[in-house]
């Protein structure tokens, strides 16, 4: 894939709604920022393809939900890949862009070659969680893995926790330019069905992996028809259109909905962004004694801290951390 230069609908996120329908839905593009997530790591191609999943998943159920302050998505395992953790930070005005950030742990030593990235996480469970700012109470969902990818995951998080019908498309890679160096590109499609109620009854197991419920155990009628209907229209999409770059987000929206009645809202602006800094480094320290603050001391005589997300590092003196530090603030960056 050849691109140009920076295009005005990357590293965005564009709300619609199918009026036909009754359903929600967003595209995302990104290029920049996923490329700036990934650049803070050195993650081998396994890892940085679920990395690129999951800040794709993240941007499109965060712009669908109206946070105050943070979304976070989590998926642990039991297998080589054990965490793969992403935030997404709610634009602080109209206009200013959402900050997206991303990390993953794994065992690099126990990783396979030419195995399918999903399959190494291993049995374990996929979660969301909302952190709405001081004052709120925090709200997290926790579903197993199922279904052989993230996205597939996402969608049975959202059918077995809040009953929303819910279908991702996605597409991630590298795309490089003639002479330059390959970056990476994502782009997806979210749609989401507002039921007004739920035709399963309760302690009845779903038809999804392992007895969880699936979008189809939560609608009947027109609107299971709708549904349908529209996941029909999507599933026409090509990857090339998922990541573009040369199909416009509101193109790729008439040519796959235009019997839908497609109508879009204003776009989100992404970017990079971590929220680390030596201030929340003191004040997770806070909680420890000098005897423990000890313990973590150097060689040389500090303590020193790095952000798993942005690779930040820091160090301390180690008199100034703890509750039972000498005096004001020290060290730095």
């Amino acid at each position: 894939m050849t691109l140009g230069s920076t295009i005005a609908w990357d590293d965005t996120v564009l709300p619609f709604q199918l009026d036909r329908s009754d359903i929600r839905g967003r595209v995302a593009r990104l290029d920049g920022v996923l490329d700036d997530v990934l650049a803070q790591h050195d993650y081998p191609p396994e890892i940085e393809a679920l990395v690129a999943e999951a800040v794709t998943l993240t941007a499109l159920i965060g712009q669908a939900i109206k946070l105050r302050w943070k979304l976070s998505l989590q998926v642990r395992g039991e297998g080589p890949i054990r965490l793969i953790a992403t935030d997404y930070y709610a634009p602080g005005a109209d206009g200013r862009p959402a900050w997206v950030r991303a990390y993953a742990s794994f065992d690099a030593d126990r990783l396979e070659g030419g195995s399918e990235p999903f399959d190494q996480i291993g049995k374990g469970y996929f979660a969301l969680l909302l952190d709405q700012g001081d004052g709120m109470k925090p709200y997290s969902g926790i579903t197993p893995l199922a279904g052989g990818s993230l996205s597939a995951c996402a969608e049975t998080y959202f059918a077995q926790s809040e009953q929303l019908p819910t279908r991702f498309a996605m597409s991630f890679g590298q795309a490089q330019e003639p002479k330059a160096a390959a970056r990476w590109r994502a782009g997806g499609v979210m749609l989401q069905h507002m039921p007004k109620a739920s035709p399963l009854r309760s302690g009845e197991g779903g038809s999804g992996e392992g007895g969880l419920m699936a979008a189809g155990d939560v609608l009947d009628g027109d609107e299971a028809e709708h549904w349908n209907r529209a996941n029909t229209l999507l599933d026409t999409v090509e990857e090339t259109e998922l990541i573009g770059p040369h199909v416009q987000p509101t193109d790729l929206l008439v040519r796959l909905f235009h019997e839908e009645t497609p109508r879009v809202f204003d776009a989100q602006p992404l970017t990079f962004g971590c929220t680390c800094g030596p201030d929340k480094v003191r004040q997770s320290l806070s909680i420890y004694s000098q005897k423990d603050i000890a313990t973590m001391t150097t060689e040389s005589g500090m303590v020193t801290a790095d952000c798993q997300f942005c690779g930040a590092h820091y160090e301390f003196d180690p008199r100034t951390l703890g509750f039972e530090a000498e005096g004001a603030a020290g060290g730095g960056e």
